[in-house]
This record gives C-alpha cells, structure tokens and sequence, in this order.
C-alpha cells in the first residue's frame, strides 16, 4: 500500500501534510519495491515537508504581529 495519495499538497491543512509527512516517512523506511516508487515518494515528502514549513513559518508572522500589536497597544496606553 502506497502512502501517495492524489490531493494537491497545496491544499493541505498542517495537520493532514504532517500526517501524510509520517506515513511516507514509514514507507520509505520499509522499502519501496521498486525505484520509482521510491522516487514518488522521496518528492511527495519533500513537497509536505515544504507545505508544514510554510505553515509553521505563517504561523510565526501571525504571532509575530500579535506581539508587535500587543506591544503597540500597551504603548500607546502607556502615554
């Protein structure tokens, strides 16, 4: 049983790109039978580790300018 699934990665919640990320991951650490399946799924996991990173990074700016509002909101009450 493949772990590849045909949803675009791009459309992937963090949740269900890390999920998929580990069923690849167990996979390719069993074995592929063939080259080219190893191959797929060498670039399915690298394309969800891009898309959990990108969500990870999104995540950060989102706390990042909570902070920076935060901060901005207890100067200027501050005054």
């Amino acid at each position: 049983m493949s772990a590849l699934n045909d949803t675009p990665v791009d459309t992937l919640s963090f949740e269900a790109a890390r999920d998929e990320l580990v069923r690849v991951v167990a996979e390719l650490e069993q074995g592929a039978p063939t080259l080219e399946q190893s191959l797929a799924l060498w670039e399915r996991g690298e394309a969800l580790a891009a898309r959990c990173e990108e969500w990870l990074l999104g995540a950060k700016r989102r706390l990042e300018a909570a902070r920076a509002a935060a901060g901005d909101a207890e100067t200027d009450g501050a005054s």
